[in-house]
């Protein structure tokens, strides 16, 4: 097994998500689609730049905080976020549950150099503007947040209020 996998298997077993949907087994759950399962979320899935319903911009500041700090969508809706770091350390724009979130934050404390390799999270180097396409499927509360060593504990998180 690869450092990579198990550091997925990690974090999918603490949102509940089974080894083998990891690697890439067909499972009842995915209906025989090939996804990486360590890639799904509650929040909702990766959406397309043809289904995009509206764009909203979000900055990013050193002081540990994204601007807006509260974003409504509705179920089904695909958003651009254009993501502007205006800041002088690179951030991270990451979109799931407060469950996923947290366990995020947890993996981060013992791995704080681990390079992401999930649809549903961007790292945004100072200056930069980047782009995350996302549809929420499901009605609910998510978050976005940052998981830069520190930062999430500083605050730096906001709320998606998705409604029907």
């Amino acid at each position: 097994m690869n450092i990579r996998f198990i550091l997925a298997l990690a974090f999918a077993l603490s949102a509940g998500v089974s080894g083998a949907a990891l690697a890439g087994e067909s499972t009842h759950e995915d209906h025989g689609h090939h996804h990486a399962q360590a890639h799904r979320s509650a929040a909702g899935k990766p959406g397309t730049a043809a289904a995009v319903n509206r764009t909203i911009a979000v900055a990013m500041f050193d002081t540990m905080r994204y601007e807006p700090s509260s974003i409504n969508v509705k179920a089904g809706e695909t958003i651009r976020f254009t993501v502007k770091n205006r800041g002088s350390l690179t951030h991270e724009f990451g979109i799931g549950t407060l469950k996923e979130q947290k366990a995020h934050a947890e993996m981060m404390k013992s791995m704080p150099d681990m390079k992401h390799d999930d649809p549903g999270v961007i790292t945004v180097e100072p200056g930069q503007t980047r782009e995350l396409i996302w549809t929420f499927s499901k009605s609910g509360g998510f978050q976005i947040a940052c998981h830069i060593p520190g930062h999430y504990e500083a605050g730096m998180k906001a709320t998606v209020k998705v409604r029907r």
